[in-house]
């Protein structure tokens, strides 16, 4: 008996190998039909180790980025080839989408002081693969309301993708605490500190005001600004090192990649490491579990209050865990949830193929009002109109009510998206209604090209890739709107004792 059974477990061992092995080279294989590693992609320039960047100042972080970029400078852009120097390649200094050609370069770190002296402070958190560019709207808008911002650049973003090779999330928790160490330097340890996180910098958000309100010495939050928050990805993602296996052998060196594409942004990365992917997963178990913990603690009180931005269709991101692992916890606290709508207009041609069952799923999740949050939907009037309103749930009321927004879903969009949150439709790079004063050298919403395949010297289906997703926000008024709702109290005079 015992021998039968050691035979089945053999078998069983053996027919999971022959899997494995058929997945690898199938993977192996595939990925040598991307195209080729650039040196973008082959060169990691390592960003200060997680000890370094708790033990540096402000200006010794902006010395060691600058000496990234030399770097840049000179180990890729110098070595670019006659043949890689074609006229939409960031590396290539010719281009006009070279970052080094523009009066200012947003793949840095930045600071914004006010014209005053400041009334708070506010730290910006990038996402992956992304720039400080992301954020730069949100950022003047905290200025010009007199706010210090502080705008850090996370390691292994803004220089070369394959950076985010040799990167490691305690590398990005300590920079978002240095950022924080600056942003109250420049305004005082009594000065409101807001936070404000980008997908994946919204997620270190959250990881940081968690581990602020589980004690220690971090100055704790007095606000939350999330944008298309990283709670939650696809529960695949948790074996994404799995398809950098193949990577092992140099024949299938394009499997350490998710994704290989020209790079024509200025500002983001188009290609992917499996090793980035990997972190991203990894970042949102760490800010589960850290919700999870305060909440089985009873301590989610000691949180800041939380304002959302959110789309109720969200490729990148789960929508769902921004409720389940986040809202549903939460106190009543002055939080705010904002969900951005897909257009319902049954009068266009998109409306009767919006996937309502879906969208039906992630709005069920809400806990039945009366919530202990303030709950607002951005959605069409009615089904015969792409204009839309703010349907408003206070936090403790059973009712909604409809607010005017005088905004609507432009012609031809049918969805926000994940990517197109931050970004204002008037924005230089993203936007649907680019400002032509905004320039920089590409406009990677407006292409709508029709031809023949091989025509482009860049090959179109990555722009298409990019464009088929609504990269601005027709509805980043409203976001301002409610932005300035919360920096409001920030900015009054704190009254004297009586």
């Amino acid at each position: 008996m015992l021998s039968f059974i050691h035979r089945q477990i053999r078998r069983i061992l053996t027919l999971l190998l022959v899997v494995f092995i058929i997945a690898f080279l199938v993977r192996g294989w595939d990925m040598r039909r991307s195209p080729p590693l650039e040196l973008w992609h082959t060169t990691e320039l390592a960003d200060m180790s997680a000890a370094d960047i708790d033990r540096a100042r402000w200006d010794e972080y902006l010395q060691a980025e600058a000496a990234l970029f030399d770097k840049v400078a000179s180990e890729v852009v110098a070595a670019t080839r006659p043949r890689e120097r074609t006229h939409f390649n960031r590396y290539s200094p010719t281009s006009p989408v070279y970052p080094g050609g523009f009066e200012k370069d947003w793949n840095r770190s930045f600071v914004l002081l006010p014209d005053g002296e400041p009334v708070g402070a506010v730290v910006l958190l990038h996402g992956l693969t992304d720039a400080p560019y992301s954020l730069r709207h949100v950022g003047a808008f905290y200025r010009d309301r007199g706010f210090a911002v502080v705008g850090i650049r996370l390691p292994g973003h803004g220089t070369v993708p394959g950076s985010l090779q040799v990167t490691r999330i305690p590398q990005w928790q300590a920079a978002v605490r240095l950022a924080v160490r600056e942003a109250r330097r420049l305004a005082g340890d009594d000065a409101p500190l807001h936070m404000v996180g980008y997908s994946n910098g919204g997620a270190l958000a959250l990881d940081y005001a968690v581990t602020a309100a589980s004690g220690g010495e971090l100055a704790r939050p007095d606000q939350l600004v999330l944008l298309s928050p990283m709670v939650g990805i696809t529960p695949a993602a948790r074996f994404t090192w799995l398809a950098g296996v193949p990577a092992i052998i140099p024949a299938f060196g394009q499997s350490a990649w998710l994704t290989i594409l020209p790079e024509f942004n200025p500002f983001k990365y188009n290609s992917m490491p499996v090793a980035a992917g990997q972190q991203s997963f990894d970042m949102t178990q760490i800010v589960k579990n850290g919700l999870r913990k305060l909440d089985e603690e009873g301590r989610m009180g000691e949180l800041p209050p939380i304002l959302t931005f959110q789309s109720v269709f969200d490729f990148t991101v789960s929508t769902p865990d921004v409720i389940r692992e986040l809202y549903a916890r939460l106190p009543a606290n002055g939080s705010e949830l904002v969900l951005l709508d897909a257009d319902l207009n049954i009068d266009n041609r998109f409306g009767e193929l919006v996937n309502m069952d879906a969208r039906a799923e992630v709005l069920a999740l809400l806990p039945p009002a009366p919530r202990l949050f303030r709950t607002v939907l951005v959605t069409n009037r009615t089904d015969r109109t792409s204009d839309v309103i703010a349907r408003i749930t206070e936090a403790g009321v059973s009712e909604s009510t409809d607010a005017e927004t005088g905004l609507s879903y432009p012609p031809d969009v049918y969805s926000l998206s994940h990517v197109g949150v931050p970004f204002p439709l008037t924005d230089g790079l993203y936007g649907l209604t680019p400002d032509p004063d905004d320039d920089f050298g590409i406009r990677t919403s407006v292409v709508n090209t029709i031809g023949e395949v091989n025509t482009f010297v860049l090959t179109v289906d990555p722009i298409l890739r990019m464009t088929s997703r609504m990269q601005s926000n027709p509805f980043f008024p409203l976001i301002i709107e409610r932005i300035g709702a919360v920096i409001e109290p920030s900015r009054e005079p704190a009254r004297e004792p009586s």
